[in-house]
């Protein structure tokens, strides 16, 4: 699995790091969150459109309960060499975001490998993370979702990643 890692983190084109927000992904370990709508409704707060918010799960093994979900990968869709053979995540890794989140704590192999192949422009991790990985680590915790929904908007605005909703002139919201 570091291998991989090390492979895509040497790989990585940096080029695109400035470009603004019109799309974002997250990366989500299914064991410590699972709360997707609070994701899928930061198209508000990031001033883009619901369809370009998009989740992909990781979950350590599929409960027995069948699953529809096709946004997920567990560790058995993974060889020996830490290549993965899930269609689906290899679709949600190819796509170009502009901004992807890590929502894990610490360091996690096959999340980090994950992160690591992904085409994102610019990335963004939770504190303890590999912070190679990443352009931006944010010091809250993932559990934490409004801390971390303001401090994630906080600090795309300062990057000009996003632009502050205006108020129309004469509002006295």
């Amino acid at each position: 699995m570091k291998k991989v890692t090390e492979r895509y983190l040497s790989e990585r084109d940096r080029s695109m790091v400035n470009a603004p927000l019109r799309t974002i992904g997250f990366i989500v370990d299914e064991m410590l969150f699972t709360d997707f709508d609070f994701l899928y409704d930061m198209y508000k707060e990031l001033n883009i459109v619901p369809k370009d918010v998009k989740v992909f799960t990781f979950i350590e093994v599929r409960k027995r309960i069948p699953s529809l979900r096709q946004n997920q990968v567990q560790c058995k869709d993974f060889n020996w060499k830490g290549e993965m053979h899930n269609q689906n995540a290899t679709e949600f890794l190819d796509r170009d975001f502009d901004v992807l989140v890590g929502y894990y704590e610490g360091k996690h192999e096959f999340l980090d490998a994950m992160v690591s192949q992904s085409r994102a422009k610019f990335k963004v991790g939770f504190s303890e993370a590999d912070d190679r990985l990443y352009d931006l680590i944010i010091s809250v915790k993932p559990t934490d979702k409004e801390l971390f929904k303001k401090e994630l908007v906080k600090y795309l605005t300062i990057l000009n990643k996003i632009q502050p909703t205006l108020k129309p002139v004469g509002s006295n919201e």
